[in-house]
């Protein structure tokens, strides 16, 4: 579904594009002289060239009658110049051929009706208005059916008749053209050029048109090229009067192309799916039109969040650093032991190595394992390792909650970390993240999880987004007072601030996020240890990534949503209601689900618009963020050649953060119910690394 809707964004402005004539804009102009292939008769023919069918190889010409001239109009309809050419006509009782173009069509659907209503002869003009000689002939036969698409659905009719775009007389045939004059002839269609070109598109003056317009011989027959759209038309609509009434003047009576070669109108109607195919077009299109005003406000949005972040980060994030710095920040030295607990579901890989980066704390702990129903043997593996400083509890499969509920009511301690089964922890991990327990108004304290499999291109990334994305934000975050998630994989809480809250909740799927919201709104300060680190194992594939990300983000949104009361309560909940909610709403849900966009109008950019500008632009956000990036990777203290995969991850994991983010939100919005989903992890995370 989130693939699917991305989809439908972008054939929208597809959509648009064609509309407005910016997707698949091709302005050359061919420039040929060599005549070797056209028919000698053709070149001096008439200017109607009929090549269908059985004449597609013995092609014939036709000329207008004597005394008889067809006015006809390229480029339209304008929704300025079409109406007042029709009045011209309808006053004076003649009828002309309008060679419209698609794109114009699909934006004006009233003026064609309005021109089949007059009784006027409607002409395929391509729908992008390009020189078909350097168009394959697969573009050439899209054009013509794209028009005819839209003709059909404003008007319910299709037409026979075709006029090339950048046409003159029958003279101007040349070995390019002439080849796509016959393949046109092939589906169908009489191709009309013309016998007097005003060049009224120049505005060379009102005279100078009229000149232009009057037959070469006295009486001769005359098929006139004028514009109804394309720039200001005012010579041409007062050189219009002028034409009709000398014509008349002369004895010439104006006609259509089909009647005054004997024909029936080449204006048809049509029915069944032509009909409701075209109606369906339309339709598209118009929604296409009115929606990209709306995706280009979104955009401005997903800018205005971006860059206002960013913008925070920049400013909160250094005077972060500065406190951190102090060792005094918080008060006495916290010293006394404190209780680590350790839910474990399935850990066997990673169970040793965890306990044995506790053993080499230099913090004085307990260890309290929480065994939630292993089926692996994970609990065998801590009695066998037979620690003294650690206790195993066995209980039957519970959950995280659970099992987390059931170590804080057997820690001995009034300080309690949580730590994940596949983390482990540096010596001085425990030390760092209770010193901020030294005032008293704090409940709990966010560490610093780094991914420890970090040499893989996934482990990259996720190593980027870290650094990035999560610790920059804690940073953020704590110096407004609303930090809104302590990570499971290294977090610190008062048994109290616990107690009061009455634990872990299993409401949603992110309880860390739900506790931490919890404490927040019950009084608590929430600060961010960045010397507290600890070395968790990322996932290996994309299927297990998407899996924890769906997670996360899924119940995130149920933790923002079970605490949305905060918004209008009075105190501490209401602090964090009016400004940590909105700021977790609006740059975790918000920003990220729009954020596709940038994307979208990436690719249309590239593909359709001007792919310089657009790349440019891309280029220039690449380089904001790799500045960021680097920023936040010299705080952490983190070398930075892991961002040679900047640009790589912005294409590629960007997109799928934001698609199961969005499925997620799709997840949450139907009433879908998200299960745990267990992650198979690999144990590569042995040691903890140097920063």
């Amino acid at each position: 579904m989130p693939l699917s809707l991305l989809a439908c964004l972008l054939a929208l402005l597809v959509l648009r594009g064609l509309a407005t004539n910016e997707a698949f804009h091709d302005s050359r102009i061919a420039v040929s002289v060599d005549k070797t292939t056209v028919p000698d008769r053709l070149l001096k023919g008439g200017p109607v060239i009929d090549a269908r069918g059985a004449r597609n190889e013995d092609p014939v010409s036709y000329r207008i009658p004597d005394r008889t001239a067809v006015l006809s109009f390229d480029d339209g309809p304008s929704p300025e110049w079409t109406p007042k050419i029709l009045e011209v006509l309808a006053a004076r009782d003649v009828r002309a051929d309008f060679f419209v173009t698609g794109a114009m069509t699909t934006r004006h659907p009233d003026l064609i009706r309005k021109i089949v209503a007059g009784g006027h002869e409607l002409g395929v003009h391509t729908f992008t208005h390009p020189d078909l000689v350097y168009q394959s002939r697969a573009r050439i036969s899209w054009e013509l059916a794209q028009t005819q698409l839209a003709l059909a659905g404003v008007a319910g009719v299709h037409s026979a008749l075709f006029r090339p775009p950048y046409s003159s007389d029958a003279t101007a045939m040349d070995d390019w053209n002439y080849p796509v004059i016959k393949y046109v002839g092939a589906r169908g269609y009489l191709t009309a050029f013309i016998d007097r070109d005003t060049d009224d598109w120049r505005r060379p003056g009102v005279d100078a048109i009229v000149k232009a317009a009057m037959p070469a011989k006295p009486g001769a027959g005359a098929l006139i090229l004028l514009h109804d759209a394309g720039g200001d038309r005012t010579q041409t609509l007062a050189a219009l009067v002028q034409i009709i009434d000398r014509l008349q003047a002369q004895g010439y009576r104006f006609t259509t192309i089909s009647e005054a070669l004997g024909a029936s109108s080449a204006t048809v109607p049509v029915h069944g799916f032509q009909l409701w195919a075209g109606k369906g077009f339309i339709w598209a299109t118009g929604v296409a039109v009115l929606t990209l005003p709306v995706l280009v406000g979104l955009l401005a949005v997903v800018g205005f969040l971006n860059f206002g972040r960013f913008a925070l980060m920049l400013v909160l994030a250094p005077l972060h650093a500065r406190r951190s710095k102090r060792r005094d920040a918080w008060g006495p030295p916290v010293t006394e032991p404190v209780t680590v607990l350790v839910p474990a579901y399935n850990e066997r890989e990673c169970m040793a190595n965890t306990l044995r980066s506790l053993a080499a704390s230099d913090h004085p702990i307990e260890v309290i394992v929480v065994d939630d129903g292993s089926t692996d043997g994970t609990a065998d593996i801590v009695e066998e390792m037979a620690l003294p400083f650690v206790r195993l509890i066995r209980q039957a499969n519970g959950g995280k909650s659970s099992a987390l509920n059931t170590g804080i009511a057997a820690a001995s301690h009034d300080l309690v970390v949580m730590m994940d089964g596949d983390t482990v922890f540096e010596p001085s991990t425990v030390r760092e993240l209770v010193q901020p327990f030294g005032d008293p108004a704090i409940g709990a304290v966010a560490g610093n999880a780094k991914v420890g499999n970090r040499d893989s291109l996934i482990g990259a990334w996720q190593h980027i987004e870290y650094v990035l994305g999560h610790n920059l934000d804690r940073r953020m975050y704590d110096m407004l007072g609303v930090i809104p998630t302590i990570p499971g994989a290294v977090g610190a809480f008062r048994k109290e601030a616990l107690r009061r809250v009455g634990g872990m909740s299993d409401d949603t799927l992110a309880e860390d996020t739900d506790i931490t919201i919890a404490v927040l709104c019950d009084g608590w300060r929430i600060v961010y240890a960045e010397r507290a680190r600890a070395w968790t194992e990322a996932p290996a594939s994309l299927q297990q990534l998407w899996s924890q990300r769906y997670r996360w983000s899924y119940g995130s949104m149920q933790a923002m949503w079970k605490h949305r009361g905060a918004v209008t309560s009075r105190g501490p909940a209401g602090r964090f209601g009016r400004l940590g909610l909105p700021l977790v709403v609006l740059f975790g849900v918000v920003a990220p689900l729009l954020a596709p966009l940038v994307d979208l109008f990436l690719l249309y950019g590239v593909l359709f618009g001007d792919a310089p500008i657009t790349l440019t632009s891309w280029g220039g956000f690449i380089l904001l963020q790799a500045a960021l990036s680097w920023y936040a990777f010299r705080l952490d203290g983190e070398k930075p050649w892991h961002l040679i995969s900047l640009p790589i991850q912005q294409l590629v994991y960007r997109q799928l953060m934001y698609i199961v983010l969005l499925q997620s939100a799709i997840t949450a919005m139907t009433g879908g119910r998200l299960r745990w989903q267990k992650l198979r992890r690999t144990g590569e995370v042995a040691a903890p690394v140097e920063a």
